[in-house]
């Protein structure tokens, strides 16, 4: 017997809905994945910071005249975080605080960001990425110094001027 004018759903309609509001709930939530989300954003960060120090490099080179050259090892490790961690030369300060990598823990061995300029004509900068699947991962063209630690993805961010 039908009645008139009842357009209701039935508990069972309500259940299937509900069913399948929870497996498409539970097949998004499985593909996203919250770990690499994270790393995703440190590498954001990272690579956020390299043009930060490019910025600072281009203006020292503006007012010097050649890119600054680090020690004997060619190498200039950035990532002292202290508050006197800066690129200066002589009263002109160009980067007043070396950005200090976004990871909590010693990823990539605690070296994160270095740059490396053999004649102060040119420089490469680069940074160990978590993501070894992101857009912009290479590996490091050359030979990296011994002291830069190791790379668990072994994959890089790298900007060079040449």
């Amino acid at each position: 017997m039908k009645r008139k004018g009842f357009s209701g759903i039935t508990l069972v309609e309500l259940l299937v809905v509900i069913g399948i509001l929870g497996i498409l709930a539970g097949a998004v939530l499985l593909t996203i994945n919250p770990a690499q989300q994270v790393q995703k954003g440190r590498d954001f960060k990272r690579k956020s910071d390299i043009s930060s120090i490019q910025t600072a490099l281009e203006q020292y080179r503006h007012d010097q005249s050649a890119y600054p050259t680090p020690p004997a090892s060619n190498r200039l490790n950035l990532t002292a975080c202290a508050p006197s961690s800066s690129l200066a030369s002589g009263s002109v300060t160009y980067m007043t605080k070396i950005p200090c990598d976004p990871s909590a823990t010693t990823f990539n061995g605690g070296n994160y960001y270095y740059y490396l300029s053999a004649d102060g004509t040119t420089y490469t900068l680069l940074a160990c990425l978590e993501n070894a699947s992101d857009a912009d991962a290479q590996s490091f063209p050359g030979t990296l110094p011994a002291a830069t630690g190791s790379c668990t993805s072994t994959k890089y961010y790298v900007v060079t001027n040449q």
